[in-house]
Parts: C-alpha cells; structure tokens; sequence
C-alpha cells in the first residue's frame, strides 16, 4: 500500500438559477488534500491527527480535531464500527471559504474518500456519496464536487426499501456555455442566507420553478441562450438572498449588458455566476467586476470551465 494519498477536490456552484437545493456543478478551482498514516501505537502522548494548512485564509482554518475534513474522516469510521486511525492531513487552500462555491463541501468530500482509502476501499463511491450527503445536510455541493459535472439530485420515494437514499442524474453541459465566476471580498454565511427565506411558498411559485428548471436543463443540455435567458429566473431563493449582496442589481445588469444570458447567485452567496458565450465571456468579467467596483465592492471575477472528473485521488510512495 503507498503511503499517503492526495486528493484533489474541485469547487462546485450550487442552485444555478431554480435548481435550488437540487443542482450543482463543479468548476475548474481546487482544493487539494494529502492524508498520511502516522504509523506506530497510539499512547498518551501520541497525536490521533496533525493538520497543516497553507495557501489564501490559510491561518482561518482550524488544525484541531474539529476541522471539518478530520471530523468526515471519524465520521467515515464510526459508520464502519471502527476506531479511526491516526492521520497527518496537509491542505492546501485554493477555494475562498464562505462564498457559495462549496469550499465545506470539497472538505467532507475529501475526508470521507481519504478514509476510504486507508480503510482499504470497503466503499464504492455511490456509498461514499451518501455519506457525503448525510454529513452536509443537502445533495448539491457534495455530489458534484465528487463526481464531477452537473448533476440534478432528487431524493427516492418514501415508503420504499431505499428511502432517504438519492437518484443522481448527470447534466449535460454545452461547450459554449462558460460559467463566469465573481468573488466578492466579503462573506455570507450559509446559516444567515437560510434564515431570510419564507417557510413555504405559493402554488403559482411552485409551479414557475419547476417550469424554469426544466427549461434550464435543456438550456444547459443544447446551449441555446435564450432559453438560458429566460430559464435563470427563479422565485424560491433568490429574490430573498439579493438584499444580502452589496450591488447586486447593478452587477447583474452590468453582466446582461455586457452579454450574459443571466446572472444569479452561486450557493448561498455572496459569489455570483454569470453564464455566457465564449465570446462574451471575458467582457462579462470585466464589467462585473467594474460594476462592483463603481459599488465600493473589490472582486476576483474569472471565466472558467465546468470540472467533470471530480474528486481525483492519487496515490504517493
């Protein structure tokens, strides 16, 4: 066996219009992920895990057992029955924390696949993933920084012998559409953009998501920009979230203007994701990033491309 293992996790845009809390996709940014065994026996004085992280927020990321990727590998351990191993993990940050694009979602994903692989592997992936699930609370950060892609994910029927397991659906994603990502340099915490939204909704709501989102998925599928247009609208999150974004009228009109068939917010936000032709693309970025700018607002705004290996291990001697 070698004796370490690097993964490495790509960042993922959740929701992407009306697909809330069900679609997702992963993009070319990274985190990265080594997990060693420290060999000998466990004693009083001896370390269950060590933890070095480098590069941007570095110093923001706990080195204690209440690290997120060392609290999904003992996850991963107490669902086998076992006691988890001693482990030496290094990070390397290259996902900002608390922006929408799934940097909690790449530390679950690796220390669940990190465990698994010490464990020998006694897990498929499709095992893994519900795992990864579990520990998030939802499917649409986690599955695509897994697997890679787009992904639609719809919970099975209740009542049958796999409730509460999920049905995952790739999602094609056309060449000429490239998602623009605009990072802005403040936060917005999960919990606080969950809290400004309604308890239900009406049935004429209802009823316009799962429209958009269909259309969405073809738009996605055949890259026709004026479904995409039209499609990224969506009446569950986003009209609640957008007070709690600094510009954020401005910025997406900036964006229209300049091409985008949309802009809307990635995950929880604050990042947004425009999608545009690759001919628009870095004009896109370019008056986001002015716009923001003209709000008092400074932000790292990039085209990039949709990561479709996802979680990628590779092992060390």
């Amino acid at each position: 066996m070698s004796s370490s293992v690097s993964i490495t996790v790509p960042a993922t845009t959740a929701n992407i219009g009306p697909g809330f809390d069900c679609l997702g996709a992963a993009l070319t940014l990274y985190n990265r992920f080594k997990f060693s065994p420290i060999l000998g026996t466990l004693n009083a004085s001896s370390e269950a895990v060590r933890i070095q992280v480098t590069g941007p927020e570095a110093d923001r990321v706990k080195t204690d057992p209440s690290n997120l990727v060392y609290q999904a590998f003992s996850y991963y351990y107490k669902y086998l029955g076992q006691p988890s191993p001693s482990v030496d993990i290094q990070i390397q940050m290259g996902i900002p924390l608390a922006r929408g694009l799934g940097s909690s979602a790449t530390a679950i994903v690796a220390g669940l696949v990190g465990a698994n692989w010490l464990a020998g592997s006694p897990l498929e992936q499709t095992q893994v993933l519900q795992l990864a699930i579990a520990l998030e609370g939802h499917p649409d950060n986690v599955t695509p920084a897994l697997l890679g892609g787009c992904c639609l994910v719809a919970s099975r029927q209740v009542g049958t012998a796999d409730a509460g397991a999920w049905e995952i659906c790739d999602i094609p994603w056309a060449q000429n559409i490239v998602p623009v990502v605009a990072i802005p340099n403040f936060e917005l915490s999960t919990a606080a953009a969950r809290q400004v939204l309604p308890l239900s909704c009406t049935h004429k709501d209802a009823i316009f998501n799962v429209a958009h989102l269909g259309l969405l998925l073809r738009g996605l599928e055949t890259g026709r920009g004026d479904w995409l247009r039209t499609a990224l609208q969506d009446r569950l999150h986003q009209p609640y979230r957008q007070a709690l974004i600094a510009g954020y009228e401005v910025v997406q009109s900036a964006a229209i203007e300049a091409g985008a068939y949309g802009l809307v917010i990635s995950g929880a936000g604050p990042t947004l994701l425009g999608l545009a032709s690759p001919d628009c693309a870095t004009g896109v970025a370019t008056a986001i990033a002015e716009a923001w700018s003209e709000q008092g607002v400074s932000a790292q705004v990039q085209p990039l491309q949709v990561d479709s290996q996802g979680a990628m291990l590779a092992e060390q001697s």
